[in-house]
């Protein structure tokens, strides 16, 4: 019997640089109270949320990915031509075939590189980091972009007072290449598929071939609404603060490190409730420094870690080489963790 050569990478993976952009337009609480009955304040208290980002027609889901996948390639010090794949998650490309990746790699330079998309909702940027750190160890490629990147204000009804205000657009990426020392974790993900019905998309893409009105949500003024992420707010909430809080200590029990090992924290942006509630879970220190993002970017789904992550080493509240524990959570419902060193 034949035998397989074993595959030969790198001994360990590490994120080598990280890039974000956000669309030019800011949106006050103000502009989404035009259309919904509640307050500056009450949103404000709920979440966390003082102003988002929204896309213009030019900011496509595939620029807004390129434009931060430039950053991070140049901050990682390497040419697009050695990206050996490219791993996009997102829900808003609206394409179901080809995946938005291919075109990533193309109008980047990166060669032939292998490209694709994943949907893990706002666990995505860590499914793809694992999926990342594995190519890299396993040989399959030096170098591997992740690229976390949503249009939500496609997918908002801002006719939805529990969700009208949360969504924000944008883009994240990180390159993760070879490491001579382990510099991202062992990886805790998993998924709660009969919870799936508390964060979901209001109706699916085949009910508008239907041609039946009747199976189609309205607004206020009898028009057609397009499809929109709806959730059971209540429920999603105690999810992520009684759930996610011991995912996030698994992580670091898996990565052999304490609570006063860590030097930052940074949770999906989707709740400053959520946030602080975790942070008194763990019982973190006082000098671990904890990623707000949210209050001037909005929930960003998939895009929401690296861009927090971009913001904290861009303004100095974090830098290169501190240990960092990241949990995405969201719809599915799926979750993953890790701990990593920050390029």
């Amino acid at each position: 019997m034949a035998k397989i050569k074993p595959s030969k990478g790198a001994p360990y993976a590490r994120i080598l640089g990280v890039g974000g952009y956000r669309p030019a337009r800011v949106v006050p609480n103000e502009v989404i109270l035009e259309r919904i009955d509640s307050s500056d304040e009450w949103i404000r208290s709920r979440s966390g949320i003082e102003t988002r980002h929204w896309a213009g027609p030019e900011e496509t889901v595939a620029a807004m990915a390129i434009e931060a996948s430039g950053k991070a390639i140049a901050d990682a010090g390497i040419d697009a031509g050695q990206i050996g794949a490219v791993v996009v998650s997102t829900v808003s490309h609206f394409s179901q075939t080809p995946a938005v990746a291919t075109e990533i790699a193309d109008k980047l330079g990166t060669g032939k590189a292998a490209a694709f998309d994943i949907s893990a909702g706002c666990a995505g940027f860590g499914y793809g980091l694992t999926l990342a750190k594995g190519m890299v160890v396993e040989g399959s490629a030096e170098h591997v972009l992740v690229i976390g990147v949503e249009r939500l204000s496609d997918l908002t009804d801002l006719e939805d007072r529990a969700t009208a205000f949360l969504f924000g657009d944008g883009a994240g990426a990180v390159v993760v290449g070879p490491s001579d020392e382990p510099a991202i974790g062992p990886t805790v993900w998993g998924s709660e598929g009969d919870k799936s019905a508390t964060i979901k998309q209001t109706v699916p893409w085949d009910r508008f071939a239907i041609g039946d009105v009747s199976q189609l949500p309205l607004d206020s003024q009898g028009n057609i609404k397009f499809p929109a992420i709806t959730q059971e707010g209540q429920a999603v909430f105690r999810w992520a603060v009684f759930e996610m809080a011991k995912v996030a200590q698994q992580a670091l029990d898996a990565a052999g490190i304490t609570a006063d090992d860590l030097d930052v924290f940074i949770p999906h942006q989707a709740n400053v409730r959520i946030i602080d509630s975790m942070v008194k879970t763990l019982k973190l220190p006082e000098h671990v420094t904890v990623a707000r993002d949210i209050r001037t970017t909005g929930n960003t789904s998939a895009a929401s870690i690296p861009l927090a992550m971009e913001r904290l080493l861009a303004t100095g509240e974090a830098k290169s080489g501190d240990t960092a524990l990241v949990i995405g959570f969201g719809a599915g419902l799926v979750y993953a963790a890790t701990v990593v060193t920050l390029p």
